[in-house]
């Protein structure tokens, strides 16, 4: 089985008009905490506690990670799981001042060596992780999620399901590219949440005619 990641990403690209970089945010910070935030909820939440930190002048490294934790469990209320998330960014600010809370010392360090520390700290796990990386560190570490492996898996790949070995089989297969990275993860984000769905629309799937889904009978799957 041989799938063309790229012919895909094209095909995404022509469907959906997404911004170059995808991921929201007005900065590098906002884009940190917003990855850990996300965590089990969907993103009109993380805007409301990214809301309450704005309004109250909050939003840098430096006056979050003084903010007294009661405080900063209020703020981030509205994305649920409040008190266990204003822990793990309470850890994830530790981390970052270990770099003086300077993205540009982060920018200067090896992305396996940030990917390593990130994961050391409780809290981040692979997904957080390499979302910091690629959308507000802008190293290259393409993004896993549920929706990647709901989709490429009704496609037929047949590979594990699992993060790492799924995390491997895109970086294998695409260019190094970040805005790439970025767009074809956000790209399989609108698919999968317009089309792709648990319930998936496959009569208006533009991969329809390739995807296993659609044809279960099919053992030879092409994407060319």
């Amino acid at each position: 089985m041989y799938i063309d990641l790229i012919n895909i990403y094209n095909k995404l690209s022509e469907i959906y008009i997404i911004p170059d970089g995808w991921w929201p945010g007005e900065n590098k910070f906002e884009i940190m905490i917003g990855a850990l935030l996300t965590q089990n909820t969907n993103w009109n939440n993380v805007e409301k506690s990214l809301k309450n930190i704005k309004s109250q002048n909050l939003l840098s490294p430096e006056k979050l990670y003084y903010l007294n934790i009661e405080k900063l469990e209020e703020l981030i209320k509205p994305s649920g799981f409040y008190k266990v998330k204003a822990k793990y960014l309470k850890n994830l600010l530790e981390w970052f001042k270990i770099y003086n809370f300077s993205f540009e010392l982060l920018s200067k360090k090896n992305v396996k060596i940030l990917r390593k520390e990130l994961l050391s700290v409780k809290g981040i796990g692979n997904e957080t992780a390499d979302s910091i990386l690629l959308y507000s560190l802008n190293k290259l570490s393409f993004v896993i999620d549920a929706y990647t492996i709901r989709m490429f898996s009704r496609f037929g790949i047949e590979i594990k399901k699992n993060y790492i070995v799924y995390k491997n089989f895109f970086e294998k297969n695409l260019p190094e590219d970040l805005i790439i990275y970025k767009n074809f993860h956000g790209l399989i984000v609108e698919h999968s949440k317009n089309i792709c769905k648990k319930k998936p629309l496959c009569d208006m799937c533009v991969f329809r005619l390739k995807c296993k889904k659609f044809h279960n009978n099919k053992n030879n799957i092409d994407f060319m």
